[in-house]
Parts: structure tokens; sequence; C-alpha cells
């Protein structure tokens, strides 16, 4: 696919490009296994010397269709999709490192991602350090260590909407030798694309916006191929060093730029399995070919109803980045032009309480653990999404204990603002 093509069109176009007599929309690939007519065809295969398809829990052509175009939508060389977003920030992170093995992230990021990376990963040997993302270049490089493989941030957090200086962050990567991933769930490639400042992975949970609809749950890693493993060669000896699974195959020199992908396809997805189903693949697609026109409309919107919070004196705070005086606000025109997402965090005056009263009011905005699809929806992270997290925890991952996280839809801005006034006007 041609690489100048435009957002809107590679969201309807990329990844899939029948050839005669093929079906026009991407089929579903609903088969476990794939035929060949000898032995020896399937074992090379298995040693990774051909291209192919033998066992969807390593590869699927619908699900390479669809993180093809992923690829391409984040200007990358090679993506692989799976089960969920959580899976995809394990598998980015678990392709660095190994037991005895530190990385740096972010503490305002997601609450399961946290979890993910403070409680469960801990338990396999591997060790965080939480920074503010706001902090000084010389107070992150400060949580570096010999051991530590990356650095990782979330481009709009969640739910705290604070937006990532991509170039910072990559700017201390990159001088410790260590690669940037960056989660850009909330501002999808149509709003920000990481590689232009300098990442080099990128995750999403797919579920979100790229899917848009609720309908199925999935995640993707994306690789840049613009991190020189092999100038680093001491670090990530899982990329530059023989693989004894393998038969001594060592991925950087094998693949290239596409050594990262591909390593997490034959390792992590071949060993644990979190694949991404062919029916969820076709329904992503689905949500990905609108997904340029459904991120104009939610930012819009959004905008329309985080102004209207402002203005309101029952509100306490307003936190979006594309309001004048945030304190995100010049980030936001910075990496996110266009609008950042649908998502905005706000609390009312009289704290936590009147917080959930006012939810329970809503009529139109519905009360559910999901965000960032065509219907607006609420959440109180503090009961919810952020619940196993202790008062201290959620104070390091700027989590008020009155923010109410408003996914703002593509319905009528008119429609989710009345809903707004009539559930203030009841508390």
């Amino acid at each position: 696919m041609n690489e100048k093509l435009k957002p809107a069109t590679l969201c309807v176009q990329a990844g899939w490009t029948p050839k005669k007599g093929e079906p026009r929309v991407l089929p579903i690939y609903q088969s476990t296994t794939f035929k060949y007519e000898t032995s020896d065809q399937m074992a090379r295969l298995f040693d990774l010397e051909e291209s192919g398809y033998f066992y969807t829990r390593l590869q699927n052509p619908t699900n390479d269709a669809v993180a093809a175009k992923i690829a391409a939508l984040e200007g990358g060389v090679a993506a692989m999709l799976t089960s969920s977003g959580q899976a995809a920030n394990f598998y980015a992170v678990l392709n660095l490192c190994s037991a005895g093995d530190h990385f740096v992230s972010a503490a305002t990021v997601y609450g399961g991602t946290f979890n993910l990376f403070a409680v469960t990963m801990a338990k396999m040997g591997i060790e965080v350090t939480f920074i503010d993302q706001d902090a000084s270049e010389e107070e992150i490089a400060a949580a570096f260590r010999p051991n530590t493989k990356l650095l990782f941030g979330e481009t709009i957090t969640n739910p705290g909407v604070e937006v990532l200086d991509i170039e910072k962050f990559a700017r201390i990567a990159h001088n410790h030798g260590v690669p940037l991933i960056v989660d850009n769930t909330f501002a999808t490639p149509i709003n920000c694309r990481p590689f232009e400042w300098g990442a080099n992975i990128v995750t999403h949970s797919t579920t979100k916006y790229m899917d848009g609809h609720a309908t199925a749950v999935g995640g993707a890693i994306v690789d840049s191929g613009n991190f020189d493993w092999e100038a680093h060669a001491d670090k990530f000896p899982g990329l530059t060093q023989p693989d004894p699974s393998y038969h001594g195959l060592t991925y950087s020199t094998a693949f290239g730029k596409g050594a990262y992908i591909t390593k997490a396809t034959v390792q992590l997805m071949r060993d644990l399995g979190s694949i991404q189903a062919p029916q969820n693949a076709f329904l992503l697609n689905l949500g990905l070919e609108t997904l340029d026109l459904r991120m104009e409309r939610h930012c819009k919107n959004a905008q329309q109803v985080a102004e209207y919070l402002r203005s309101n004196d029952q509100v306490a705070w307003v936190h979006y980045p594309g309001l004048q005086g945030d304190k995100y606000y010049e980030l936001g025109q910075k990496y996110l032009p266009k609008g950042s997402c649908g998502v905005i965090a706000f609390g009312l005056k009289g704290g936590r309480e009147e917080s959930i009263r006012f939810m329970d009011a809503l009529k139109l905005c519905a009360i559910v653990t999901h965000v960032a699809d065509a219907r607006t929806s609420v959440l109180h992270p503090a009961s919810h999404t952020h619940r196993q997290l202790t008062d201290e925890q959620l104070a390091a991952a700027g989590v008020a204990p009155d923010l109410i996280r408003l996914s703002v839809g593509i319905e009528d801005a008119g429609d989710i603002i009345a809903d707004i006034a009539q559930a203030l006007a009841a508390r």
C-alpha cells in the first residue's frame, strides 16, 4: 500500500488487496489450521525459513491483514494483533524484559496497566519504577539503571487525560540506549503518530476507538523498525543472540527491521497464546474503516461538552487538552493538532459523593466499564477501573477521588449536553 496515502484512505484500503476473483471485503479465515502438500513444506514454516500459515495461534490471514492496516496507519514496519490491550502491553514489555530486568513507566497510566506492571510482572522478577511524566529530564533519567530495558508512557493518559511529551520521553530513552513504548489507544494514529516524534514501539487497546462499537476485545503492537537492536546488543540478548528454540536463529540478523514483531510472534504468541480471534479481527477491520470519520466527531463533540462543563458553576474542575488554559493545552497543540480524543476528566463541587449522585442521574450517558466507543459513557475510576489501587497509588496515578471519566460519543452534542444538564439539576 502506498505510504503517501492519507489516513482516511488507509482506514478503508490498507491491509487487504484482493486479487482477481477474490472477495472485495476482507474475509474471515475461521480455521485453526492450514493444509500443505509435503512434510518439508510444513517443516520450513516451523523453522522460519519461509513465511506462511500453518496454525492460527501464530498467524492467520484475517489477522495479518488487519495488523498490516494498523501498521500502515501508524507508519510502522510490522504489527501483531493480541487478544486485548492488556495482552499487547504485557507482550510489548515482556518481549524485551526477563527476570532480573527493570523498566521505567509514567505513573499516570491506566489502572490495569499500573497493576500489570507493579504486581503481576513483579512476580515474574521484572521490576518497574514509576515516574512523574511531567518531571524534568534529569529527574526521569535518575530512575534508570544499568538493567533498564525500556521507557513506557501513554499518549493521552487514562483516565486523567494528560498529554505525554513524546519527544522528551524519546530523548531520555535513547540517551540510555533503550526504546520508548507508547500506548496510543486514546489518540489513535488519526490524531497522533508517535513514531514521528521518536517513539519506537506503539501499543493499542483496539477495543476502544479502533473497534468503535464495543463489539470486540483486542489489542495490537506496532514496531517502527527505527530502533537499532544491534547497536545495543548487550541490552537485548533475546533479539541479538541465537535462539535455541529455533536452531540458533538470531532475530536481529535474520529479520532486520522485522525482528521485534517476529520474536513477539514466534516466542510469546507461540508460548502464551493470547491471540485475537479472526472473528474479532474482522469486526475490528469494520471499525477501522470509519475511524477517521469518527475521531473527528468524537473530538468535536468533546470540545463542546468540555466547554459547557467549564462554564457550569456546579463543576469544580475540567481536564481536556482542547481547552485553552488547560495544563496540557500546549502539548495538545503540538502533538494533537487535529484534536485529542473524546474523553474528558472532571469533578463536581461537593466531592466524591456528589460525583456518584450525578452519574446515577444520567439517562443518555451510560455507566459502563468501557470507554472510547460510539456511545457516550461515564465511569468513576476510583470506584471502578482503579478500585484495586490504594489511596497512595491513586494519587500517584493522578486519579482524584471525585474524578469522573466522561467518554463523549458520536451522538448529537446538544443531546449529550442536555443529559448532563438534567443530571446536574437532579443532584
